[in-house]
């Protein structure tokens, strides 16, 4: 017995033992096979934005099928700025931006590019299609009175093309005084 706990058989019987351990764990332990995709809830944001934003925020209405949203950050410091992000259903990225910053900046800093290479017809609107090829990044453009809509990311076109085309109008909403004797306001669309 003192063969196996001595030397160099000692450390090779104790390196075998302690791997079969690891290995018996590894067989034993429930593991997922699936991704785990965060998912964030934006309409709290949404509802923000609708009084914050000097522009009518768009939403995607409904969410494509198979997406998951799992990002959502604004950023209010200069510009009224959101960027919500999704995990597509084919597995791949996508970004919805929104920002009353001067058009061409917001795009061009978000397409990683200033080169238009054509424009598409989604739901009455034109919008300029982007491509950064060492990024493999494509980019739709919506340049509206007082806001730019850009809709980006390594999805393909037909992914870009279907969160473009599911964008609603959300309408502004103001707080109103309340009246005498009410403890909260309330929210009118304008």
């Amino acid at each position: 017995m003192s063969r196996f706990t001595q030397g160099f058989y000692g450390y090779a019987f104790a390196l075998l033992f302690c791997l079969a351990i690891v290995g018996i764990f590894l067989l034993i332990t429930p593991q997922s096979r699936t991704p785990h995709i965060p998912r964030v809830d934006y309409s709290v944001t949404v509802n923000n934005l609708r009084r914050a934003a000097p522009y009518e925020v768009r939403t995607p209405e409904p969410v494509p099928a198979g997406w998951t949203p799992n990002s959502s950050e604004v950023d209010q410091d200069k510009y009224v700025t959101w960027r919500l992000g999704f995990a597509t259903a084919k597995g791949s990225h996508a970004l919805l931006a929104q920002s009353d910053e001067p058009a061409q900046d917001f795009a061009n800093r978000l397409a990683n590019s200033d080169k238009v290479i054509g424009s598409k017809q989604i739901g009455g609107q034109t919008w300029q299609q982007r491509f950064r090829e060492d990024k493999n990044q494509r980019t739709l453009i919506s340049l509206q009175p007082g806001v730019t809509i850009v809709v980006t990311g390594l999805a393909d076109w037909d992914e870009l093309t279907q969160l473009a085309g599911s964008l609603k109008t959300q309408p502004r909403l103001t707080t109103t005084p309340a009246p005498p004797g009410s403890a909260t306001p309330s929210l009118i669309p304008s």
